[in-house]
């Protein structure tokens, strides 16, 4: 998700029951706990607001004891100054359960405890996991411990000694507020208690700045997560004479440097030398774009191009090789890393799109079947014409994500049979009334074409068409007419089939035919929410997971497929994968 609406949506639910008024009433408290929650913009400071009003309606219908059960349950975060000082003013179990419960930082505390009620500040002295300045504090404010003074020892009853006087009595013993006060020894806070106290306070930063994404310095514990490694573009280097790299940049150098690239007799295990590198190097000759392969650290593993020159000294001895490595170029068609992680994001983002569209979807089809009792007509046609423009929204979204899957080969077109040929006729059929009120068509060179079988399912290859034909037809002008044409051919012991057409003047006008946003007439006839542009490309992407490519040559479409001349499978479903 690109922002976090977790607080609104919980605001939106309409809790009823007991059950329903408790997991509301602990939600609140998991997102008012988070510290960061209260350091958003004004406009989420509204939400914020709205939320407190919600716990106060909440805590009338919820008994106190229930909610300071609640409070003490583990499994939240209780971070927020804001949510102790709400909670402080309740019953005195719900404000002992959130004073006893808060891990709030020293400055939080210190802010906090001045604007806390009396009666709520001694909750704190039951606490013993308090900083030491936080007790300090305590003490200044004279919150004592709420414990009991100490009972006064009996009087003593000793008898009078023989010819004398009774002794008088021992002075009773003071009471607790006589007590002088007990030095730091004695009341248990000693330097031990206090290394306790601060080793205790430093785990709660560090556990905060985990949680909260800040950054604190830190020992060098071995405690720090590994930074992935860096996948390398290109670097230099520098062998010599006998070929070994003796040179390379500082931060590639412990990975490349002593690596063997030509020379010294028959490759080294893993080296990636060639025969034609070995040539060059022997004759002192420059080597221009030769391919190799490293191996060794997952860096600079992989596919590489060898740009280097022959070095001389001032005597004229030969000594090595400089040059630079590059990356090979990934091969058309073959997702990287991050187009694949693009996508994934793309598909997470349409999943969280499809839940509120499908429920509009629903609440208005049930107004417009009139499940829960009778509506106006009126609001009947609103809510109709809404569903459909849901279930057109839905339909844009699995293409959206067909798309993504398709051109990170996530997707592969089911394989099986299809007449291509009968097909095109059908769809032609069906859009020939549409365009005939403007006086424009799509013809076929031939009216009858014999049977021409493709190896693809036959409802993703109808789709594919449609797209394509569909495309087309949305952009002919009143009058224009297209021929589309058909033609099988066989060549290099490969049969395929080639349907091109003449593209209408509305997208022959485009630069980029597969990013077209101009918009034809209004029609019936629709290539889809996004148009015909993002139409064609979707169309190309099940083309070329069929093993066919669409393309625009000049001022035509073109689209080819394998045809299917005896048996055979998909070329995305052969053991060497999809091609292009």
């Amino acid at each position: 998700m690109f922002f976090d609406d977790r607080l609104a949506t919980v605001l939106r639910q309409r809790a009823t029951g007991e059950a329903g008024l408790r997991t509301q009433y602990r939600q609140l408290l998991d997102l008012l706990g988070k510290n960061r929650i209260h350091k958003a913009g004004r406009q989420h400071q509204s939400l914020v607001a709205a939320a407190w009003l919600r716990m106060d309606a909440l805590a009338e219908e919820i008994p106190a004891g229930e909610r300071a059960r609640i409070i003490r349950e583990p499994g939240w975060r209780f971070r927020s100054a804001d949510l102790a000082a709400h909670l402080a003013d309740q019953e005195p179990e719900v404000a002992s359960a959130a004073l006893a419960r808060a891990e709030l930082s020293i400055e939080d505390w210190s802010a906090l405890i001045p604007r806390l009620p009396v009666r709520a500040r001694g909750f704190l002295r039951l606490r013993r996991d308090l900083p030491v300045d936080i007790a300090a504090l305590l003490d200044r404010l004279g919150i004592h411990d709420r414990g009991l003074p100490a009972p006064a020892g009996p009087e003593p009853t000793t008898a009078p000694e023989p010819g004398g006087e009774a002794p008088s009595p021992e002075p009773r013993a003071a009471s607790r507020d006589d007590v002088p006060a007990r030095d730091r020894d004695e009341t248990g806070r000693s330097e031990i208690s206090a290394l306790v106290e601060r080793i205790a306070q430093f785990r709660r930063q560090r556990s905060e700045a985990a949680t909260e994404s800040e950054i604190a310095p830190r020992l060098p514990l071995g405690e720090l997560p590994e930074l992935p490694e860096r996948a390398v573009a290109t670097f230099g280097f520098a062998t010599d004479p006998g070929g070994r790299i003796a040179w390379a940049p500082g931060d590639i150098a412990p990975m490349v440097v002593g690596t063997r690239l030509a020379g010294g007799g028959a490759g080294e295990a893993g080296s990636g030398r060639t025969d034609a590198l070995d040539r060059a190097f022997a004759r002192r000759q420059p080597i221009d774009a030769l391919p190799m392969v490293l191996g060794g650290a997952a860096a600079i593993t992989g596919e590489w191009t060898v740009d280097a020159q022959p070095t001389f000294s001032l005597e004229g001895h030969f000594t090595g090789y400089a040059g630079r490595f590059r990356r090979r170029p990934a091969e058309p068609g073959t997702a990287t890393g991050a187009e694949r992680r693009e996508a994934d994001r793309i598909r997470q983002l349409l999943h969280e799109l499809r839940t509120p569209v499908t429920a509009v979807q629903g609440y208005a089809e049930v107004i417009q079947q009139q499940l829960f009792g009778p509506a106006p007509h009126e609001y009947r046609a609103l809510a109709a014409a809404i569903a459909a423009d849901a279930a057109r929204i839905l339909a844009g979204f699995d293409e959206l994500d067909r798309l993504a899957r398709l051109e990170t080969g996530a997707m592969a077109i089911e394989p099986g049979e299809a007449d291509l040929a009968q097909l095109v006729r059908r769809i032609l059929d069906q859009i020939a009334p549409v365009l005939g009120h403007r006086g424009a068509a799509i013809t076929l060179d031939r009216a009858e074409h014999a049977s021409l079988i493709v190896p693809c399912d036959g409802e993703d290859l109808e789709a594919l068409l449609w797209r394509v034909l569909a495309s087309l037809g949305a952009g002919l002008g009143a009058g224009e007419t297209l021929t589309l044409r058909l033609d099988p051919l066989i060549g290099a012991g490969r049969a395929t089939l080639r349907l091109s057409c003449p593209l209408p003047a509305a997208l022959a006008r485009e630069e980029n035919l597969f990013a077209a946003t101009a918009r034809g007439a209004e029609t019936a006839i629709s290539p889809g929410l996004f148009g015909a542009g993002f139409a064609l490309r979707l169309a190309r992407a099940e083309t070329r997971a069929a093993g066919g490519e669409l393309v625009r040559e000049e001022g035509m479409l073109v689209l080819t497929l394998p045809l299917l001349t005896g048996s055979g499978a998909l070329p995305s479903q052969s053991p060497a994968g999809a091609t292009g």
